[in-house]
């Protein structure tokens, strides 16, 4: 039997980088009631590289700001029916993504949407979490500022 790391606890909301879009820090909205987790992207062009369906957009990891947009290239792994927080259901490309949290790397599933009117640009849901963290809702960003721990 192989020994698992320890879940650490988390709180509501956390800092979290996404290193193959080389954002150091962009503040997530822990969501255990949400199933997916999202990314606000806007400019989204889809396109066909050597037959994949690839994606490229543009984010800004910077809350209520507008500055530091950055514009990165995803592959489409999927199109996804997702019912938001409005109740409105729209389809999104799910694409696949490293994040780094708490000194911890693993690859999370992030559809793509526009959060501008959200209060956070990043929204983490229960299966990026799952076998990772346990959340304390009373808490928030207990992981500390995300570290390159691949160093």
């Amino acid at each position: 039997m192989t020994q698992r790391e320890p879940m650490w606890i988390i709180g509501w909301r956390e800092w979290v980088a996404l290193p193959d879009f080389n954002v150091d820090a962009i503040k997530a909205k822990i969501d255990t009631g949400a199933r997916s987790s999202a990314l606000h992207a806007f400019n989204l062009k889809r396109f066909r590289r050597r037959g994949k369906r690839m994606v490229r957009f543009a984010i800004h990891p910077i809350q209520r700001t507008a500055r530091g947009a950055l514009e990165v290239e995803a592959e489409v792994i999927e199109y996804r029916r997702v019912r938001s927080s409005d109740g409105k259901v729209e389809s999104r490309p799910v694409i696949r993504t490293s994040v780094r949290m708490h000194n911890r790397d693993w690859e999370i599933e992030l559809t793509l949407t526009n959060r501008d009117e959200m209060g956070f640009r990043m929204l983490l849901g229960r299966h990026a979490l799952r076998g990772q963290f346990l959340v304390d809702p009373g808490r928030s960003l207990r992981a500390g500022y995300p570290v390159n721990s691949k160093t």
